[in-house]
């Protein structure tokens, strides 16, 4: 694939590449949810423990759902090498990404995505509800839906997980002549205010201490792809 072919059509055959592994994808997704699907009272219990949390169900639907969403995020959170995988390999061809360069963008993916995670998890998420159940009262006593609390949790950590795989993006976008390091590097302000705004809708309270929690993170792992960028020549 020569730097002439337009980009668009460079993304066509990644989407046409990408179709091959969609099956067997969404058999292990299946697979693997079905097995956590028996785990997910442990799971849950793990969930309610660690955030200090009891639940209720408002319909006899409710706890099934929430066990199946439970299980379906925790199948995609084990998923993730075979997921980044098979996208890094419908990229490689087309944006020229080399057999040894492939292995190290599916590593980074996955170490980035479980530590966006894992902060998420351990910072973000006890913080954020700390706050909003500081609102409770004498009068205002929190009853929380398990089916809403499980939506909540496995969204914000599964997002977490995406948006920390910024640097290896950028370091993407460079190395295939989408996007050059001194683009990157001229327009800081612009991305700290984009790193602002995602912080405002991804954390879950509007304080300014969960911002930052967010944020900072996100400005030193944009400064890291700059920074490895750099290291590359690119």
């Amino acid at each position: 694939m020569t730097e002439e072919t337009p980009v668009a059509t460079r993304f066509i055959q990644f989407i046409d590449g990408l179709r091959r592994h969609l099956r067997a994808l969404l058999a292990a997704l299946v697979l693997i949810s079905t097995l956590y699907y028996f785990l997910s009272p442990i799971l849950l219990s793990s969930l309610q423990h660690h955030l200090g949390q009891r639940l209720a169900f408002f319909s006899v639907a409710e706890p099934f759902l929430a066990h199946a969403k439970l299980a379906l995020a925790s199948a995609i959170f084990t998923l993730i090498p075979a997921i980044s995988y098979c996208i890094w390999q419908g990229l490689a061809k087309p944006f020229g990404i080399t057999n040894h360069s492939l292995g190290w963008f599916v590593l980074f993916t996955c170490c980035l995505f479980y530590a966006g995670a894992t902060f998420c998890y351990t910072i973000t998420l006890p913080f954020g509800i700390n706050f909003l159940l500081n609102f409770q009262s004498h009068d205002l006593k929190p009853v929380i839906s398990v089916g809403k609390f499980i939506s909540f949790v496995t969204i914000f950590i599964l997002a977490f997980g995406v948006i920390f795989e910024l640097p290896i993006f950028m370091i993407f976008a460079g190395q295939a002549g989408l996007v050059p390091r001194t683009t990157f590097e001229k327009n800081r302000r612009y991305a700290v205010l984009a790193m602002s705004i995602v912080a405002a809708l991804l954390t879950p309270t509007p304080d300014v201490i969960n911002m930052l929690l967010m944020g900072i993170p996100l400005y030193l792992l944009y400064e890291l792809g700059i920074l490895v960028m750099r290291l590359m020549r690119l």
